[in-house]
């Protein structure tokens, strides 16, 4: 019993270890809590496969760029697995407009919208809304922006 025990809390202390030092490896380049979890736990391939976003399952992960990406279902991880950057959203999961401003704000994995393929989030309902007016133009200016605040920390903009 007592080995059971201390198997137990090593493969504990082995998982935690693991999730710690993934949380911080995410960077200034993606939108992830303190955690490291990006998108605030919501699957990504559920925006292309069931046309709205699902909460993922805490025990169905991947780690890509140093961020933790949540699914509903193995079939799920694997599809983003096997393509990250068809799923990904754009701008590092930071809100498109405020990317387009030349800011990096969060984004709302509830307020987006995919566009030619691509997904998008942004801050706000008001904020999209705007968006929306000109998405096709911002989505230029976000593309420029990007380049230049990619690797910028967010308090430095």
């Amino acid at each position: 019993m007592f080995a059971n025990l201390i198997r137990g809390t090593v493969a504990a202390a082995v998982v935690a270890g693991t999730l710690v030092s993934s949380a911080f490896a995410a960077g200034v380049d993606v939108n992830a809590t303190v955690t490291g979890l990006a998108l605030r736990g919501v699957d990504p391939v559920s925006y292309f496969t069931n046309g709205a976003p699902e909460d993922g399952d805490f025990s169905i992960t991947s780690v890509h760029n140093g961020a933790t990406y949540r699914f509903t279902s193995e079939d799920n991880k694997d599809l983003f697995e096997q393509n990250p950057e068809k799923y990904l959203p754009q701008y590092g999961g930071f809100c498109a407009f405020g990317t387009a401003m030349g800011v990096k704000v969060d984004g709302d994995p509830d307020l987006w919208k995919i566009v030619d393929g691509k997904l998008y989030l942004n801050l706000s309902e008001s904020i999209q809304e705007r968006w929306k007016k000109d998405t096709a133009g911002f989505i230029a200016k976000g593309d420029d922006q990007w380049t230049e605040i990619e690797n910028v920390d967010p308090s430095e903009l």
